[in-house]
């Protein structure tokens, strides 16, 4: 076990060094806070090793990929959406500081969760599971892949302090469209014509309903332009005249 466990271990760190994951866990540590992201990677981490393990120890089959890369992609483009959105706090802030929070932990493990069912990571610790002790490779790899994203995580954490929170925004959501381009094309690279429209009309229309909403929110802030009409028509309202005596 000890011997199936260092492998993994070896093997998953050096594979997740400069893989997606790890730009994937920088981007949500620029944002967000980085034990939260790092909880939700830990959690997606085991389960997806634990499927991993399972297929490749006692069932010998591997998970068809492009299904679970276009879920992923299409995962990574709501949250750059959400991310241009931005956090807005109600008057109850800690309520709403809360309800961020759990929203966010779950959004970083739903969507590692995607994007490493079918991943060369997915594919090795399956590999690995087949002729290894395979407590010893779900533990190695999942040690193994936490560890490198938590360098990424540390450079992202890093990083935010020293950046603007529009900049850090920004940054954040062109990454995250970078990475939903990245998971569509390996998704379609080989899918059928069905699919491919299917897949295009699906983001598409995602993009507009986001726009949508994005210019929605924008509208109805306080700076925005319906704020600043409420502002002037404030102003407008005449004092009460006072007489003189």
């Amino acid at each position: 076990m000890i011997a199936a466990l260092l492998l993994s271990f070896g093997v998953i760190f050096v594979a997740e060094l400069g893989d997606k994951s790890q730009l994937m866990a920088m981007t949500y540590a620029l944002r967000y806070r980085w034990w939260v992201v790092l909880l939700a990677i830990t959690v997606a981490t085991t389960a997806v090793h634990a499927v991993s393990v399972f297929f490749g120890h006692f069932l010998g089959v591997s998970i068809p990929s492009d299904v679970m890369s276009i879920l992923a992609g299409v995962a990574m483009l709501v949250f750059g959406l959400w991310t241009l959105r931005g956090d807005h706090l109600d008057d109850d802030e800690s309520t709403k500081a809360d309800r961020v929070g759990k929203s966010v932990f779950f959004a970083v493990m739903s969507s590692f969760f995607l994007a490493e069912l079918g991943d060369k990571t997915m594919l090795a610790t399956i590999t690995l599971s087949t002729n290894h002790d395979w407590l010893g490779v779900w533990i190695g790899s999942t040690i193994g892949m936490v560890a490198a994203d938590a360098l990424a995580i540390a450079i992202g954490a890093l990083l935010g302090k020293h950046l603007p929170e529009r900049t850090i925004a920004r940054a954040a959501a062109v990454l995250f469209f970078g990475f939903a381009v990245w998971l569509l094309w390996e998704g379609l690279a080989d899918a059928g014509t069905v699919t491919v429209i299917a897949t295009l009309s699906a983001v598409v229309v995602l993009l507009g309903i986001g726009a949508v909403y994005l210019v929605h929110l924008r509208r109805s802030a306080p700076g925005g332009p319906s704020g600043q009409d409420d502002v002037a028509s404030a102003n407008d309202i005449e004092e009460p005249r006072t007489t003189v005596r």
